[in-house]
């Protein structure tokens, strides 16, 4: 392999060796050859144009067909009436082809994957359709034949001298092509296509940029269809439909989509394959299928993909600096949210909820699952539009929605699951970041021309703990590393305020020291510092200010310590012990119906769980409890076959079960009701249920009717879409549905998640009835206290581990259930 130095200096030479060949195929080979390699050269062109939309922005369009034959039917209309020549000809169709790109993006960018490929189609349709029935000016079915050569000062161009234009337009276009993807739009376009809220949220707008990379692709296309009518000299509409459409697509996947060199080499083994298969002609279409099929096997990168000469990752070259010394030395402007409220549908998720997050200081946001943090900072930071009220940075009132520009603005944030631009390095993430959506002109300079820009980038993901190769690729990153640059990447817009979206998620308790004191820097530089977080540990440690939500209504701020003995929040994590009033059950002997042992767990490189072991017996109730974010549901998901554990075993009645899958374990009898009660709004109430006894058919009749008798409710409601219920309906149907299944363990992942008090009583009182015919069941829930009070025993897990195990009598006189949920263990 070429040593990158070496393979970047001998890349213009070799384009230049390249684009000799081909110029000198045009004048040495006989006429026919010369013919094709200016056809080769038109498919680099409209290979390029596609390769922007595909390759860049990630749009996939199977219409590109009709931008090239408007091309060259305004070249052919207006040259051979006399009109215009073809040099005021072929800029018209092109500026006609980039109008209706822009205004084909507009409808088509509302839909996404298949259907904005559906819609692509029928504007290749209709285009062609369209150029049929418009016989008068296009000639119909017979399209324009005779169009005049190319002359240039009077002088007819003959083929040869055609295919050498082609091959000049196409090196052009190269040139332009390799300059985009390099400078800030390009940049722009793979950070949409990357992840377009997170583009949005250092100032970017995603729907601009796709319009730009739609307008953009259909210039280059059209630019081929121009010069396509004097090289064949006639157009037909057969010549553009949709098998044309599939062939440029080919082009851009068979060469490698994203890759300078992609388009070029695609278009020659496109172009040349028909000759190669000239004595083969009906099973041309089935050597594209083959080939097709070839490259995305052994290259699915394509065939640039095998010739990629891939970067070292460079040592680390710059020493920390103070972060204050990197951020901009100016006055920051607090954020306040006034009569903050919005609806889904008919749940009120926020509720008139005021907040200031002040500058130079770190404000916590917490509360149970389902609470509305994260739809408060959504919020916040645009991305949700409120119903009612708004938000002020400072003085200045911020527009409701369209995330740029409240990034724009001045507010930065991160994300639940770290959302960086993965195909981009990480010194472009904050290079771009740096920005703040200010692109400047289409083919400007490379994004990392000034070496300041890189050097300071360098020196801000220092001063935030990363200490890895700025140099690699960000999808390459470990977790930790990826959280320290989605911290770095936001900071980089010099923001007023940055909101954090529970970034401890998966960090180590030492990590998590690392972020802690990390967020007191950011504030020290004067940033105000919003955090979503379930680790109280953090959230004690770090935070000035605490605020406390619960159903997306505001109970509690103030200091760490005022919120820690709030009465009021603790009963908003653990519940109220008055609710229930029934003693917990005595413990059951015997073996165990289900256990766990040493069990390791994670989602890829972060481990969530390290060594659990539980056990349930038969005909008993154990809770499993604990903070927000410490594995419970991770655990859940385990259990009932949804995930598979690194590391442990699985016993269902003294059978190991670690190899089975989900529908397997159901069909044992372990059945799961999911957090978020996940019912199938299109369907009735019925079918529900009907489905939840899909492993076990017979007898389905006398089980709904068993179903309805327990829950009276259900019964008056079956022929009814299970989306239209209450939600303390939907989670009786939730466990409706995983009783139809026969069930001798049931697993209950947050069952009193957004129910009310009356509906989590009638909800507790059913649980209560079905433990008490002898069903085993290990209940997660939010509330404490009414989880303990259906169980015999507990478990309490904290930073994926067990804490504390025994009786749910013991747990409750401990006192831990207080320790665990409201001060957690603080990173220091």
């Amino acid at each position: 392999m070429i040593a990158l130095p070496h393979a970047r200096r001998l890349a213009p030479a070799l384009w230049c060796l390249c684009l000799i060949c081909a110029i000198g195929g045009a004048l040495l080979l006989n006429g026919y050859y010369a013919f094709v390699i200016g056809q080769i050269a038109l498919l680099v062109i409209a290979g390029i144009g596609l390769n922007i939309l595909i390759g860049l922005s990630g749009q996939f369009s199977f219409g590109h067909a009709a931008f090239y034959a408007i091309g060259a039917y305004t070249v052919a209309i207006c040259t051979s009436r006399g009109w215009l020549s073809f040099w005021l000809a072929w800029p018209l169709g092109v500026g006609l082809a980039t109008v209706i790109g822009g205004l084909l993006a507009l409808p088509a960018l509302r839909v996404k994957g298949p259907y904005l490929a559906m819609v692509t189609i029928a504007f290749g349709l209709i285009v062609e359709q369209t150029l049929i029935e418009a016989e008068s000016l296009t000639g119909g079915q017979s399209g324009i034949l005779q169009i005049a050569p190319l002359s240039i000062g009077g002088m007819m161009l003959g083929d040869r001298a055609m295919a050498i234009v082609a091959i000049l337009v196409a090196a052009l276009v190269m040139a332009a092509y390799a300059r985009l993807s390099r400078n800030a739009w390009g940049a722009a376009m793979r950070a949409v296509r990357d992840c377009d809220h997170a583009a949005a949220s250092i100032g970017i707008a995603p729907t601009h940029v796709r319009i730009v990379a739609f307008m953009a692709s259909a210039a280059c296309t059209a630019l081929a269809g121009g010069l396509s009518a004097p090289l064949n000299s006639f157009v037909t509409p057969q010549s553009f439909s949709l098998s044309f459409s599939i062939l440029l697509v080919l082009v851009v996947v068979i060469g490698g989509a994203g890759a300078r060199s992609g388009p070029v080499l695609g278009a020659v083994v496109i172009g040349l394959l028909p000759e190669i298969l000239s004595s083969f002609e009906a099973y041309r279409v089935l050597a594209y299928g083959v080939l097709v099929l070839l490259v995305l096997w052994l290259a699915p990168s394509g065939i640039a993909g095998l010739l990629h000469v891939r970067q070292q990752p460079a040592s680390p070259d710059t020493e920390a600096a103070p972060l204050d010394a990197l951020l901009a030395d100016r006055p920051r402007a607090a954020l306040h949210g006034r009569a903050l409220s919005i609806h889904f549908g008919g749940v009120r998720a926020i509720d008139a909820l005021n907040i200031d997050i002040l500058a130079g200081a770190v404000t916590a946001l917490i509360g149970p699952n389902g609470a509305g943090k994260s739809t408060v900072i959504n919020m916040l930071s645009g991305f949700y539009r409120p119903d009612e009220g708004g938000r002020t940075l400072g003085d200045a009132a911020l527009a409701p929605g369209r995330a740029f520009l409240t990034a724009r603005a001045g507010i930065a944030r991160t994300y639940q699951s770290s959302a960086l631009f993965d195909s981009m390095s990480v010194t472009d993430n904050i290079v771009l970041a740096r920005r703040k959506g200010r692109l400047g002109q289409l083919l400007a300079g490379a994004i990392g021309d000034r070496a300041d820009a890189a050097a300071q980038a360098h020196a801000l993901l220092r001063a935030c703990g990363y200490t890895g190769s700025p140099d690699i690729t960000a999808g390459a990153l470990a977790h930790v590393d990826r959280r320290l640059v989605e911290i770095a990447r936001a900071l980089a817009t010099d923001p007023d305020i940055l909101l954090l979206d529970e970034p401890a998620a998966g960090l180590s308790q030492g990590e998590k020291r690392m972020l802690g004191t990390l967020l007191r820097r950011i504030a020290a530089a004067g940033i105000g510092v919003a955090l979503v977080e379930h680790d109280m540990g953090l959230v004690m440690g770090a935070a000035d200010q605490v605020v406390v939500l619960q159903t997306g209504q505001l109970i509690a701020t103030g200091t760490p310590a005022q919120v820690q003995a709030d009465p009021l929040v603790r009963r908003a994590y653990l519940g109220e012990r008055s609710i229930r009033q029934s003693p917990p059950p005595t413990e059951k002997g015997g073996e165990p119906a289900l256990g766990a042992y040493a069990i390791h767990a994670g989602y890829g490189t972060v481990d969530v769980l390290h060594g659990i072991d539980i056990e349930v017996r038969p005909g008993e109730s154990v809770a499993l409890l604990g903070a927000n974010g410490t594995g419970k549901s991770t655990l859940m998901r385990i259990l009932s076959g949804l995930m598979t554990v690194k590391d442990g075993h699985l016993r269902m009645e003294g059978r190991q079960i670690n190899d089975w899958s989900a529908m397997a374990r159901v069909r044992a009898g372990l059945v799961l009701v999911p957090e978020g009660r996940q019912v199938f709004p299109e369907l009735s109430v019925r079918d529900n249920l009907r489905l939840g006894a899909y492993t076990c058919p017979a007898g389905v009749a006398d089980r709904m009717a068993q179903i309805f008798a327990r829950f009276p409710r259900l019964a008056a409601m079956g022929d009814r879409r299970a989306g239209l219920l209450s939600g303390g309906e939907q989670q009786m149907l939730a466990v409706g549905r995983a009783l139809m299944a026969n069930p001798r363990i049931l697993l209950l992942d947050e069952p009193s998640l957004g129910l009310s008090p009356q509906a989590t009583s009638d909800l507790f009182d059913q649980l209560e009835a079905i433990r008490d015919e002898g069903m085993a069941m290990l209940i997660v829930d939010q509330m404490a206290d009414l989880a303990l009070s259906l169980s015999s025993r507990a478990y309490l897990l904290n930073q994926g581990r067990i804490s504390k195990k025994g009786s749910a009598r013991a747990i409750v006189a401990s006192g831990d259930l207080d320790k665990e949920y409201l001060l957690g263990s603080q990173p220091g």
